[in-house]
């Protein structure tokens, strides 16, 4: 039976969801893997830390968050750390998950974070994109230097095996390009005003949903959905992209007559995220786009993402996740992690 030493950098909603997972996934990890595991360190930002080389009770963590007054502190064993490196420092993790604010256009201070995991010799998994796009090359042949795996699978898409399909799955499979829906927030924002909400009513039940943020610029602005794109250009088709280096048009444009209108006539308006292939170059861009029912991205509502890929070899295939959050956001975090596990086990 192998152990694995856990640390939680960022316990918000992904994180929180990711510690109920360990808890229901236990005995299945066990049986399947092998494999046992414990919480050794936790940081946030706002409810303190907790250090404890023999493992955290997780379901005393959660219940400390709960509380207005809740803070971590309460549980360590140890002095609380000044910042986040000095927990990575002090955390005793095998693995670190890595869950804290994108930051679009530098990727910091995610991308030290997660430097400084790989550094001290811990496998460093991330649902953070900035590190993706800003140093994807950089965090990548540190860990191989270090014996180590960088993993990223909640980037895009949350869950859905996008990263790991192209790795594991598709052996010499070159992507020529793609196109998507890969802002669910736009896609609940558009669904709601074909069917009469305002812009602002649709943006105000998202926020109710705890689907957009307080200040949901980083959606309806196309930022998310660009940085998506960049990261999938990086990692998939091998050429390095910054979110500014994707056309960029946001939603804002749009009003509800418009969507009706379109939806009157058999057509509907999409937030499309597009990629291709140019010579030794990507153009890619997000804007909207009018899309009719023979577009596999004309049904796609809600909160539901699409990604259409075309390969060299495969054609056209498509990935489609439903109605996603925190939960399923975690999924991709774990499953990252059991990769990760599964590759140290392999002779």
């Amino acid at each position: 039976m192998t152990n694995y030493n856990l640390a939680l950098l960022g316990f918000g909603n992904v994180g929180q969801a990711f510690a109920r997972l360990l808890i229901r996934k236990r005995s299945e990890m066990l049986s399947q893997f092998n494999l046992t595991c414990q919480v050794t360190g936790i940081y946030t930002s706002r409810h303190g830390a907790a250090i404890h080389p023999s493992g955290l009770d997780l379901e005393q963590a959660l219940a400390a968050m709960d509380r207005q007054d809740g803070s971590l502190q309460e549980l360590s064993s140890q002095p609380q750390p000044q910042d986040a490196i000095d927990f990575i420092q002090r955390c005793q993790g095998d693995v670190l998950f890595e869950t804290s604010p994108v930051d679009y256009l530098t990727g910091e201070p995610a991308v030290t974070y997660l430097g400084t995991a790989l550094k001290r010799g811990m496998h460093a998994v991330t649902a953070n994109k900035g590190p993706v796009v800003h140093a994807h090359r950089q965090l990548t042949d540190l860990a191989e230097s270090k014996g180590l795996k960088f993993y990223y699978e909640s980037t895009v898409m949350d869950g859905a095996p996008i990263f790991s399909l192209f790795r594991e799955t598709l052996p010499a499979a070159r992507l020529l390009g793609f196109t998507a829906i890969l802002n669910s927030t736009t896609n609940l924002i558009l669904t709601r005003m074909e069917q009469g909400d305002t812009m602002e009513s649709a943006i105000a039940y998202a926020q109710s949903i705890g689907v957009a943020e307080t200040d949901p610029s980083g959606d309806v602005d196309g930022w998310d959905a660009a940085v998506k794109v960049a990261a999938l250009v990086t990692v998939l088709m091998g050429i390095p992209m910054k979110p500014d280096q994707v056309q960029r048009e946001g939603i804002r444009g749009l009003d509800a007559s418009r969507l009706q209108e379109a939806r009157s006539q058999g057509a509907r308006w999409k937030l499309v995220c597009r990629a291709r292939r140019q010579g030794k170059e990507v153009e890619a861009s997000v804007k909207p786009e009018l899309v009719d029912p023979t577009s596999p991205l004309f049904n796609t509502e809600g909160t539901t993402s699409i990604a259409q890929f075309e390969t060299d070899v495969l054609g056209y295939f498509s990935v489609i996740e439903t109605d996603p959050g925190p939960e399923t956001t975690a999924y991709g975090m774990l499953a990252d992690f059991l990769n990760i596990v599964k590759g140290e086990m392999s002779p």
